[in-house]
């Protein structure tokens, strides 16, 4: 019997063909979302002991031959508005499509009523779908290997065309400037600023236009179709082809992704999409003025920093904003009380203004 290493991933009929001419078999591969349905006659000959096909599609009558041959079949699933078994993250443009309808005839509006509806009529099939997702958006993302990448963090709410939106903005054209990719939690106000301004490769002139045409579809909240349509007008006008990326969550369907990210993790879970938030941000975290959520955030982050071990490397954590997090939003007492004689008490820091953050993460 042939043997080959497990986990070799399938995710194109090009790598489909590559494997067959380098390797000749199929031995241990992961075949994911392909139309196979034209590659029958080398699927009829090939070693396929312990390939594992998911949501592929192939011809009737193949599928009962690849099981008796060694193979796992997970077949596609019904009556689902997205692809559990898809092989890469989300594009604005695909999130998007069919916005000039209004936006309930979009992808991430209908998966969001999707999601609503089967909130509370949960099934085993619904539940599969989505941790099939899920763990297919992780491994899109993840192979992107954002090592050093630094995460952003702050409130939804945050209003274009407000000066706390433009040093958002700016926040992100910083890091960028110094080649650190960033990573926000794909939403609007903060997140979208500083997707924005990681985004943007051009002159300062020309990102201060594309925050002025922002501007005038200032709140979500009025009408999402035209502060989408904003946002899709500035991607068409300027380059945006910095590394910045945005992981959202379905659970918070009323805050739809802002379009300015490479990529959109979108996943049901907003358990996973926190972790992979906080693990994907290695380079450091800065929170912006946020909520209930962004909080959840900080201490989410100070966690494994309070428990890190003498010597070892604690990422920065840096707060923005001296009287919200001392005043309004006190997390910073606790926090620093947390940390209060321990390792991480060097890598926290509070800051006023965003030109002190990129020098804070190394």
């Amino acid at each position: 019997m042939t043997t080959a290493p497990a986990g070799v991933e399938i995710e194109s009929l090009a790598q489909f063909d590559a494997r067959l001419a380098a390797a000749g078999n199929l031995v241990n591969c992961y075949l994911q979302s392909l139309d196979l349905s034209g590659r029958s006659a080398a699927l009829g000959t090939v070693d396929v002991t312990g390939a594992v096909f998911l949501g592929c599609v192939l011809e009737p009558g193949i599928e009962p031959e690849l099981e008796r041959r060694g193979a796992l079949l997970f077949p596609t699933l019904p009556d689902l508005p997205f692809n559990p078994y898809r092989s890469g993250l989300y594009s604005a443009s695909e999130l998007y499509a069919g916005l000039e309808r209004g936006y309930r005839y979009t992808l991430d509006a209908r998966v969001f009523r999707w999601w609503r509806y089967v909130g509370q009529h949960r099934s085993l099939t619904s539940e599969l779908a989505m941790t099939l997702h899920d763990h297919a958006i992780v491994e899109a993302l993840e192979d992107l290997r954002l090592e050093g990448a630094v995460g952003v963090m702050g409130g939804h709410q945050l209003v274009r065309g407000s000066a706390d939106y433009s040093d958002a903005v700016h926040l992100g054209r910083s890091l960028a400037a110094t080649g650190r990719t960033v990573i926000t939690g794909g939403g609007p106000g903060a997140m979208e600023a500083v997707n924005l301004g990681a985004a943007l490769i051009g002159t300062r002139s020309e990102l201060e236009a594309a925050i002025a045409l922002l501007a005038g579809r200032p709140r979500l909240a009025e009408d999402v179709a035209s502060w989408v349509a904003a946002g899709l007008a500035v991607r068409e006008r300027w380059e945006l082809s910095g590394a910045s990326y945005g992981v959202p969550t379905w659970l918070y369907g009323h805050e739809p992704p802002n379009v300015f990210s490479a990529g959109v993790a979108k996943l049901f879970s907003n358990a996973i999409r926190e972790d992979m938030l906080l693990r994907q941000a290695s380079g450091g975290l800065v929170c912006l003025p946020g909520a209930a959520g962004t909080i959840q955030e900080i201490f989410q982050a100070a966690t494994p920093r309070y428990y890190a071990a003498a010597g070892e490397p604690i990422p920065p954590l840096v707060l923005v904003g001296v009287d919200y997090w001392t005043r309004e939003r006190p997390a910073w007492p606790l926090l620093a009380n947390l940390a209060d004689g321990r390792p991480m008490s060097a890598a926290i820091h509070l800051v006023d203004d965003i030109a002190e953050v990129s020098g804070l993460l190394g």
